[in-house]
């Protein structure tokens, strides 16, 4: 009995203090363009799960992340306008979700591994850390992607409230809070 009583003080010692990071919240922001004066027009994505292999740092947890867009879940506080981007931009070629997965993290650049319409291209960003809070900051072409179709498809369905132009950069925003919980 006391051989077990020692080796569950054991364990549990050898496993106090030991922390994990969790993720408290995850926003992704865009901001596409319109008109021939490039007029931004934001929203966000309202379904975003993001999954970690290694929640022992905060480094770990951003290096191991996997995040999924589910791209039907657009909120551009314009109920018309999220309906449009739904059928007429990611429904015109089918993309229904987007995966982010990080490549690498550096001081001021982080490189994230965006996949859309089955295209994988690496996008660096601009990273800031600030305790508990990461955000990530960067601009995707849809051309690198082969989005060109859901670019045409948006334009023509929007076009005079677009005067005829929606440009093809998009600029993505990334908004992370965790929160470390230890034993």
């Amino acid at each position: 009995m006391k051989k077990i009583l020692f080796l569950l003080m054991s364990v549990t010692l050898m496993f106090a203090g030991q922390c994990q990071y969790e993720v408290k919240k995850l926003d992704v922001d865009w901001e596409a363009y319109k008109t021939p004066l490039k007029l931004g027009v934001k929203g966000t994505f309202d379904d975003v799960v993001i999954a970690s292999t290694d929640r022992s740092s905060q480094d770990a947890l951003l290096n191991t992340a996997t995040i999924t867009i589910d791209t039907s879940k657009i909120n551009s506080k314009n109920a018309g306008r999220d309906a449009k981007l739904v059928k007429a931009f990611f429904g015109a070629q089918g993309v229904k979700k987007i995966t982010v997965k990080v490549a690498s993290v550096q001081k001021k650049i982080i490189n994230l591994n965006i996949t859309m319409n089955n295209i994988t291209k690496t996008v660096p960003m601009k990273i800031d850390f600030d305790n508990d809070e990461v955000e990530a900051e960067g601009y995707i072409d849809l051309a690198d992607f082969d989005m060109l179709p859901s670019l045409k498809s948006i334009n023509k369905a929007c076009y005079d409230l677009h005067k005829g132009k929606t440009w093809q950069d998009v600029k993505i925003k990334f908004e992370l809070e965790t929160q470390k919980h230890c034993n």
